[in-house]
Formats: structure tokens, sequence, C-alpha cells
């Protein structure tokens, strides 16, 4: 579940920052609406499954509601998805442990 999420985040973080680049060209230069149309609804369906995968993570790792909504909302602020998913990893991975037969286990103390 930690694997699904961390490529989600980046994936919805490189859309969010191609998608930024397209309204720039769009609204700034006038070009690539197609293109833009096409980035923004990409996005959008890719963001849906980061929304799935972190909230998923955040009921396993109970978060507190405050911090599962920053998370959330990251992916729509341009690079900040990058930020939150480095700390959400040293967080979140100490708590997992892998076992032998590939199956995720809590962390012993």
């Amino acid at each position: 579940m930690l694997t699904r999420y961390r490529v989600m985040a980046y994936v919805t973080a490189v859309m969010l920052l191609v998608l930024c680049t397209c309204m720039i060209f769009k609204y700034g230069f006038g070009t690539g609406e197609e293109i833009t149309f096409m980035v923004s609804q990409a996005h959008g369906l890719l963001y849906i499954l980061y929304l799935v995968f972190a909230f998923d993570l955040g009921q396993k790792a109970r978060w507190p509601f405050g911090k599962l909504l920053w998370i959330l909302l990251s992916g729509t602020i341009p690079t900040a998805a990058f930020f939150v998913e480095r700390k959400v990893v040293r967080e979140v991975a100490p708590l997992v442990e892998e076992d032998r037969d590939g199956r995720t286990s809590p962390a012993k103390a």
C-alpha cells in the first residue's frame, strides 16, 4: 500500500507540473488548448486514484483527519506532493516490515 501511494504521489505531482506548463502556454501564449484539455483530464483521473490510495494508507496508518486532509490536498498544489510523499514515507516505512512471504506486518519494537 505504501508503494501504491508513492507511485501515485509522484505521478500526480509530475502531471500537475505538466498541467501548469500547459496552462502557461494556453493562457500566456494562446496555444495548446487541445493538449491542455487532455493533460487536465489525465491529471483528474490520476488524482482520483491518488485520493483512493492516500485515503487507504491514511486509514491503515490511523492518521488524524487534519493530516489526512492535508495529504489528500497536496495533489492539488504544484510540487507539494513531492515533499509530502517524502515525509509520509519517513513516517510510515518503519511501521511496515516485509516478511519472507512478501506480506506486510507491523514492525516489531
